[in-house]
């Protein structure tokens, strides 16, 4: 079967990149208001529902993963906005400025991405979408712990970096789900 990754990626993130745009028209930019730290346990909270959903198979708030793994992929570009702007910026951007960003932060990640298809030979087709979820959750506890070292690193990529490879996964994830 031939896959086309980069379309693929693409018609993922529109779909995440369409609820984003929505939700800063109803709510404005008030994640501004989020500390990193906190940003990241939004991602936790997302990424251990998914978990919990695929060992208990059962929904009790009816909504299902897919919903979470977009909540993931819009908070990982909500981080690296964050990481860009300081507590002097304005809490409400404007929709053009907001979709700018976001375009640019999707952009630099999937580069990441190819770059990392090309060196694994896009490993992910075969990896289960529990494996994937488990990465992520993996990377929120690096990232939490680098946090908790305030920022500090000895021999890691630091923040960006996690979030990036956090976003990558859940695209996998819902590429693998069927999501267009």
């Amino acid at each position: 079967m031939a896959t086309n990754t980069s379309q693929e990626f693409d018609a993922v993130i529109a779909v995440c990149k369409s609820l984003f745009l929505k939700k800063t028209k109803d709510y404005g930019t008030a994640w501004r208001i989020l500390r990193p730290a906190s940003i990241t346990d939004q991602i936790f909270i997302k990424a251990q529902r998914i978990r919990t959903l695929e060992e208990k198979k059962v929904s009790k708030v009816g909504e299902d993963i897919t919903s979470e793994y977009i909540g993931i992929i819009n908070y990982c570009v909500i981080a690296m906005m964050q990481l860009d702007l300081s507590e002097h910026d304005p809490l409400e951007m404007e929709l053009k400025a907001v979709e700018a960003a976001y375009d640019t932060k999707v952009n630099e990640t999937k580069e990441l991405m190819f770059n990392k298809n090309h060196d694994y030979g896009e490993a992910w087709r075969d990896m289960r979408i529990s494996s994937l979820t488990d990465l992520i959750l993996m990377k929120i506890f690096r990232v939490k712990q680098i946090e908790d070292n305030l920022g500090q690193t000895l021999a890691s990529e630091g923040v960006s970096a996690n979030y990036q490879d956090m976003l990558n996964y859940a695209v996998f994830a819902l590429i693998k789900l069927g999501v267009q």
